[in-house]
């Protein structure tokens, strides 16, 4: 199989996605191609893990071939401002006595989607530009990832009853388009983003051995197959391989039922199994232990 240009992990809460996606992005950028690690997560860790400056101006150069990204809301304005923020507020201002600053902050927190939109088509750009041989996508927590996921779609069905209602509308002289054309390009937008998922992102699951991240399984898979994705990768974290202690002990006969489970739940995936280090996760030297687990 030919591989995938963006590598997505996602996750519920706390397994180790983002560990995973940077010792995946050291992995490729050791291998000599330019690599971009990078984050959707509002409550990114990438820095903290890469042991970088948070309030470095971003993407920030780890290392020869590796930089880092983490991608907040004041980007996503961003986003929104150059793609449709000055024409869609003509639209809002018309009916609305509102300031452009504030209409972003309204239009970013409440409208279905816009957010994962624009972090989608974000990172679809950056893949067509190819200043990137690889990019590594650490996510947000599993129920936000499957809105990020479901974003183009939501887009698309908001956008559906948008002729009727704006077609109407009549717009001050300040209006440098047509509406229409506005929500036409919009719609392309959506559409080209669903592709871009299903065509150049290889997905990544972690998981860890306990009864809740088990339970799980299943409604995961139903999800990504709803959405028309596949689920390229599971990778089992924090898999204890050392006993010393009848405590670990303990643990690692209960972790085995769930991986079975887990193996037999896979489907045919390839399933990759992380053991639990003694040690927190962060600098270069402790990602290459990761780095060489995983491959």
């Amino acid at each position: 199989m030919t591989e995938k240009p963006v590598i997505m992990f996602g996750g519920k809460g706390g397994v180790g996605k983002t560990t995973c996606a940077g010792a995946t992005a050291l992995h490729y950028a050791k291998k000599g191609l330019d690599t971009l690690v990078i984050s959707t997560d509002p409550t990114p860790s990438l820095s903290d893990i890469f042991e970088i400056d948070g309030k470095q101006k971003k993407p920030v150069q780890v290392l020869q071939n590796l930089h880092l990204a983490e991608l907040g809301l004041d980007e996503v304005k961003d986003m929104w401002n150059r793609k449709f923020g000055r024409d869609v507020y003509e639209i809002f201002s018309a009916l609305v006595a509102i300031e452009y600053e504030a209409f972003v902050d309204f239009i970013t927190s409440i409208l279905p989607g816009l957010r994962e939109e624009f972090m989608v088509d974000y990172i679809k750009g950056l893949t067509r530009s190819g200043s990137y041989q690889k990019i590594v996508w650490d996510t947000a927590p599993l129920g936000q990832t499957f809105d990020l996921l479901r974003a183009p779609s939501m887009i698309g069905e908001h956008l559906k009853p948008a002729p009727k209602i704006y077609s109407k509308l009549l717009l001050g002289k300040r209006s440098k388009r047509p509406i229409m054309e506005i929500i036409k390009e919009w719609a392309e937008l959506s559409n080209e983003d669903i592709a871009f998922l299903k065509r150049d992102v290889e997905y990544n699951l972690v998981v860890i051995p306990e009864a809740l991240s088990v339970r799980q399984l299943e409604g995961i898979f139903a999800e990504f197959s709803q959405n028309r994705l596949p689920i390229n990768r599971l990778i089992i974290n924090n898999v204890i391989k050392t006993v010393d202690s009848g405590f670990l002990r303990t643990k690692q006969e209960q972790q085995e039922g769930y991986i079975k489970i887990i193996h037999d739940r896979s489907g045919g995936r390839p399933v990759v199994e992380l053991p639990r280090f003694p040690y927190e996760i962060k600098g270069i030297g402790r990602l290459e232990e990761i780095m060489e687990a995983l491959f």
